[in-house]
């Protein structure tokens, strides 16, 4: 299996090459709006620090609002059309945000209600594509499917972000987000040329309609499979950490750290790096000691610098921060990668959206919470000791892991076998997955 950019899956698969484009397209655009939006608020509209975190809240609160059922309907629909419907309406939403402040109409309220919206089209997306993307691949080439995306992902990000910094810095803020509009046009024309056709999804007789019973069925898979359970808890509490410092973290390195915007965003493009770092060493640190130690070690090893970010300060110290953030990532991105392999092959393929929404919903579902405790922490606490407290949650969420089954084995279980005691239609073919890569 070809490891180079040029070669492998971007070579010989069409249909993998233009959704590998488009997402890594997404994904700049998405990166440019990440530091444009705050930067909007902080700048443009004088948002408070509450204010500003809100954003991140209403970005990510409709995971928890309507995750589990868009996970029943993605596992009912074609997948390609949700996400050609999503990415249509983020493109549409983004692009009046500029519109709005030509016509004097912008307000901290309108940026709250298009965060809401955008993100709720995100979940729409992420979780078709999640389903999505194993149709269109075989097993065999998952994994590199899954490390390219998440590789090219995290580059995508790292240009995004400095080129958010950049153009508020050159532009006005909200000028970056036509970057995001024009890139979601290339991400639809990208989706519209793939060839790949999906069948219908064929409903069993036994399988129930009702949208309840099969949000329980997703439910149920996390609660009776403890390495679903135990990686669903892990990245419930993980988020709510990560999700408390990036919040404020714009608002920290402008104002308690006084950078300018333009290298607010040079700095978090710089952090960004380790994303790619993390994909690259993925593969091959999991296929040396293991998927579960390599877990281990990219959510408990690496994130344990987190802890130099609030000691950051203009001038070299700025390095504290950028170390802090390049391990963050790296570990990330790393463990996303091994978690999203391990998803793709384990679960019934039949349940793949359902588990997505599912542990979306529970995970996702404790960013807008940290969103909100980084905004309050910032504001009652101020923005460093708001810092100090949300980072030292980054490694301690990282011991559900070390008291988990993860750290008895080398490996994460390469194929689930029927559980006599659970109600859910699991006859799995047995069939082994890759190593971990």
């Amino acid at each position: 299996m070809s490891h180079g950019i040029h070669g492998g899956l971007l070579h010989r698969h069409r249909d993998f090459r233009l959704l590998w484009c488009g997402e890594t397209a997404g994904k700049f655009g998405a990166s440019v709006t990440g530091v444009a939006m705050p930067l909007i608020a902080v700048s443009t509209l004088h948002a408070s620090t509450f204010e500003v975190s809100l954003l991140s809240a209403a970005t990510w609160a409709p995971w928890l609002i309507i995750g589990l059922p868009v996970g029943v309907w993605v596992d009912r629909l074609r997948r390609r059309p949700i996400m050609l419907a999503a990415a249509a309406a983020s493109l549409l939403l983004f692009a009046s945000v500029p519109v709005a402040a030509w016509s004097g109409w912008l307000s901290i309220g309108l940026l709250l209600a298009i965060a809401l919206l955008t993100g709720t089209a995100a979940v729409f997306f992420q979780t078709a594509y999640s389903a999505y993307l194993p149709s269109i691949l075989e097993p065999a080439d998952q994994p590199e499917g899954n490390a390219k995306l998440h590789g090219s992902a995290s580059a995508a990000q790292i240009a995004g972000l400095g080129s958010g910094g950049l153009i508020a810095q050159l532009t006005g803020a909200v000028n970056g987000m036509f970057a995001n509009a024009a890139t979601l046009l290339v991400s639809l024309l990208c989706l519209a040329g793939i060839r790949h056709r999906e069948p219908h999804v064929a409903r069993t007789e036994h399988r129930p309609n009702s949208l309840v019973s099969e949000v329980r069925e997703g439910l149920r898979l996390i609660a009776v499979d403890p390495w679903f359970r135990t990686l669903t808890l892990f990245g419930a509490t993980s988020n709510l950490a990560l999700m408390g410092y990036q919040s404020i973290q714009v608002v920290f390195l402008v104002r308690s750290v006084g950078l300018t915007p333009g290298t607010v965003g040079a700095l978090i493009a710089a952090t960004s790096t380790g994303g790619v770092a993390g994909a690259f060493a993925a593969r091959r640190v999991a296929h040396r000691i293991g998927t579960a130690r390599a877990t281990l070690l990219f959510e408990l090893g690496l994130p344990m610098l987190a802890l130099l970010i609030p000691l950051t300060v203009d001038g070299p110290g700025i390095l504290l921060f950028v170390t802090g953030g390049f391990s963050v990532s790296a570990g990330v991105v790393a463990g996303n990668i091994i978690k999203a392999s391990f998803q793709q092959r384990y679960c019934p393929p039949d349940l793949l959206g359902r588990l997505t929404a599912s542990t979306a919903f529970l995970s996702y579902g404790t960013i807008p919470l940290g969103a909100l405790l980084g905004g309050t922490l910032g504001t009652e606490l101020g923005l460093r000791t708001a810092m100090a407290i949300t980072t030292a949650g980054i490694p301690l969420a990282a011991l559900i892991l070390v008291f988990s089954p993860i750290r008895r084995s080398r490996d994460l279980p390469r194929s689930r076998q029927p559980t006599s005691n659970s109600q859910l239609p699991l006859n799995f073919d047995g069939e082994q997955a890759l190593p971990r890569h």
